[in-house]
């Protein structure tokens, strides 16, 4: 298995595979508008996409994660957000998931950040073992809330 960093020219393998994570969420398919999203995000350097692909084949994608940055100003440092992390249904069980996190692990490192943030939705159990298993550990100093914004 090889784990690269997503370009523009990667888009075409992503966007279906971006389309069915949506899905599983329960969100609406909407492939070229996710795909203009994906594109938005890498041509202005707003995240780092990981594709995690077969060492044979470069048209087949196993999974992918995308990381936003942030920033502590607490501790006056860098923080990555990894909002999406998918691997395709065959492709489970192969420690996909575990490769691209190391991957994005080593991107913070090498970017001098203090942590890396996820989350993921309370009966996930498969994932929380997962990112436990990782040495992520449940925030017990903060609360988090979120705002919905409308857009009437």
């Amino acid at each position: 298995m090889r784990i690269i960093k997503a370009t523009l020219e990667h888009l075409d393998l992503l966007t279906p595979l971006f389309v069915t994570y949506r899905e599983f969420y329960g969100q609406l398919p909407y492939p070229d508008t996710s795909r203009t999203f994906l594109e938005k995000r890498l041509k202005r350097g707003e995240s780092v996409i990981y594709l995690a692909l077969p060492d044979d084949d470069d048209h087949k994608l196993l999974g992918f994660c995308q990381l936003y940055p942030s920033f502590s100003s607490l501790s006056l440092k860098r923080v990555w957000i990894l909002n999406d992390i998918y691997v395709a249904e065959d492709s489970r069980r192969m420690l996909v998931a575990d490769h691209l996190m190391r991957e994005a692990k080593k991107m913070a490192k090498e970017t001098n950040a203090v942590r890396m943030r996820v989350s993921t939705s309370s009966n996930n159990e498969v994932a929380m073992k997962t990112y436990e298993s990782m040495g992520f550990r449940k925030d017990t100093e903060f609360e988090n809330y979120v705002l919905p914004i409308s857009q009437d």
